[in-house]
């Protein structure tokens, strides 16, 4: 089997990269459209479309040069195929089905969510990558589950949110602090230099039977303590404690939820001993820390991808291929996106 290009254009990333049959990044391009949406708040699916559509071609090429390898000497090519936005999805499939064509080459339909899920067994992450089966803790804008996942293409959903992603409520705490969008990353700087402790919020879900997660309790206190303060900028100092509030308070609920799904695993699969999270919220480095701290209470270890793999990204999708690919997973050229596709 030869390199695989990996395709992704589910949001408002447009990426792509090469990687060998073994699973080692050659090249790989994140071109974030950060700018295109940050005057609207939040991602315009138009926008997002016709940004992958005007950006994707040179992209591929430039990263196929970098990574030296020539379009027919692919061994697959692999598209993210949902869920997400269908105009990112139908410009990136396309796209990928077209080289496909023209080369002769195998075409993998990716889900977004598996992309992530399997992104702990690339080589180089963890020796001879994780092992299934394996817990995943996705967090993301979008997306807030524990998956129980025992194969490529076998997962089984233990718990997820029962409104807010986790993403989605650290972006909307940002807009009540003044911090635009994005917001999660804008929301950790500010958080490291505030009282955690300061502000009660709840912890909604907490110690409850299960693993589902919700955000919206907890989202509605925020807004309430910043409608108390008045009109106005809020004090640096206090928006600071809101924030770190606001980020203990969701570490703290992910970490219960998570060592709930542990036990739930573990009686699934006596042998499983590996925590994986993934997903943009991933990145946040105190959420890492109280996972760590979760996964070693129940004789787990934490996996955790690059901060770089956290958010939606063109590795994660090709690895996914790969897998795939090795297993005879192939999808027919008709494969029609899907703007949702659970695990």
């Amino acid at each position: 089997m030869g390199p695989m290009l990996g395709i992704e254009t589910s949001c408002d990333e447009t990426a792509s990269a090469v990687l060998d049959e073994n699973g080692h990044v050659l090249a790989e391009a994140v071109l974030s459209q950060e700018r295109e949406h940050a005057p609207y708040g939040g991602v315009v699916p138009e926008i997002a479309a016709r940004a992958h559509l005007a950006f994707l071609p040179e992209q591929v090429s430039s990263v196929m040069a970098r990574a030296g390898v020539a379009f027919s000497d692919l061994g697959g090519v692999a598209a993210a195929a949902g869920p997400g936005l269908i105009g990112g999805l139908i410009v990136g499939s396309q796209f990928a089905k077209g080289i496909a064509i023209t080369q002769g080459l195998p075409f993998v339909a990716v889900n977004h969510l598996e992309a992530h899920a399997l992104t702990a067994r690339l080589p180089g992450l963890v020796e001879g990558g994780v092992a299934f089966p394996y817990l995943l803790l996705l967090v993301s804008g979008g997306h807030c589950q524990c998956v129980a996942v025992e194969g490529v293409g076998r997962h089984a959903r233990l718990g997820s949110t029962m409104d807010d992603a986790a993403g989605e409520a650290f972006d909307k705490v940002a807009k009540l602090l003044g911090l635009g969008w994005p917001g999660g990353p804008a929301l950790e700087r500010l958080a490291a230099r505030g009282d955690a402790r300061r502000y009660a919020f709840p912890r909604p879900m907490r110690g409850r039977a299960g693993c589902d997660f919700s955000f919206s309790g907890l989202k509605t206190a925020v807004a309430h303590e910043v409608t108390k303060l008045g009109e106005g900028a809020l004090p640096a100092q206090v928006a600071a404690d809101i924030a770190a509030s606001f980020q203990c308070a969701v570490a703290e609920v992910l970490a219960d939820r998570a060592s709930h799904a542990m036990v739930m695993m573990r009686a699934r699969s006596p042998d499983a001993r590996v925590l994986v999270v993934a997903g943009g919220v991933a990145a946040n480095a105190s959420i890492r820390a109280t996972l760590t701290d979760a996964a070693a209470a129940r004789g787990f270890s934490l996996v955790a991808p690059p901060v770089r793999l956290c958010t939606d990204n063109a590795v994660m999708v090709a690895w996914a291929g790969i897998e795939r690919l090795r297993l005879g997973l192939l999808d027919d050229l008709d494969f029609a996106p899907r703007p949702r596709w659970p695990l």
